[in-house]
């Protein structure tokens, strides 16, 4: 007994799904490419610190105010430097995440970026 299976164009539907996969990935990486070249900067302290770091998470960065520095309370300086450092990263990240949401639909796609 042979089982026939609907025709509904499915080598057609696939070869579509599979071009804009394709358009997917390529729109993706350029856009990876881009972001990584953007800046982002964040400060703190009240501008005390500015750090600016780049798509790809690096200090590119970092500018202190001289009234931010205090021999005796060295550690508020390092804590507005992780502050400022944090700051500038989450933004990244948070451009990084909304633009590649925009491509993907919302999709979770683990390792794709």
């Amino acid at each position: 007994m042979k089982v026939r299976l609907p025709n509904n164009g499915g080598a057609g539907n696939m070869q579509q799904m599979l071009a804009k996969a394709q358009k997917m990935q390529a729109d993706m990486q350029a856009l990876q490419a881009d972001l990584e070249q953007r800046e982002y900067t964040a400060n703190a302290g009240g501008g005390l610190v500015e750090v600016t770091v780049d798509g790809k998470h690096t200090v590119k960065a970092v500018k202190i105010n001289p009234d931010a520095v205090d021999v005796d309370d060295i550690e508020m300086l390092e804590d507005f430097i992780t502050i400022a450092v944090n700051e500038a990263i989450g933004k990244a990240v948070a451009e990084s995440d909304e633009e590649m949401g925009a491509i993907t639909n919302g999709l979770n796609m683990p390792g794709m970026f």
